[in-house]
């Protein structure tokens, strides 16, 4: 299995790398919109991708989520947001058959994130921390903090 992990730089990526002992033991590689200072074990390992803020950018990053995604060819996305997994998902989901796995961010505990919302649509598998946004991903699992 090989996985693609999604990120924003920030808390999003120290959020999603909380977990990297469940996605270490398989293929990855990470996505991030932003260059920054790279852990040594994501060197040689990591795409970075045009910053979109709901603009006109975001077509570049479908553009580049093809790219990527043909390149690659992940199984599974993993993210916990923000907004570059959304032209991830889409791409991957309808042109690809990449299983989708999102994590609403920690940061959202009684209102959901935009990614979020978009995400729960799209998402196979979709988890949140806070019991506070049951009412909001109904048909989503309930995981506590990760």
């Amino acid at each position: 299995m090989k996985i693609c992990i999604v990120s924003s730089c920030g808390g999003h990526l120290t959020e999603i790398r909380r977990l990297r002992k469940v996605y270490a033991r398989y293929e990855h590689f990470y996505v991030i919109n932003d260059r920054i200072l790279l852990a040594d074990d994501m060197k040689g390992k990591t795409y970075f991708i045009t910053h979109a803020e709901r603009d006109l950018r975001v077509l570049k990053n479908l553009w580049e989520a093809i790219s990527i995604i043909r390149r690659e060819r992940p199984d599974v996305i993993l993210s916990t947001g923000a907004g570059p997994v959304v032209p991830f998902a889409i791409i991957g989901r309808l042109f690809f058959g990449t299983r989708i796995v999102f994590i609403e961010t920690i940061a959202r505990i009684s209102k959901p994130s935009m990614t979020g919302r978009l995400m729960y649509r799209i998402a196979h598998a979709f988890y949140y921390q806070w019991p506070e946004l049951r009412r909001w991903f109904p048909n989503a699992t309930f995981t506590g903090p990760l």
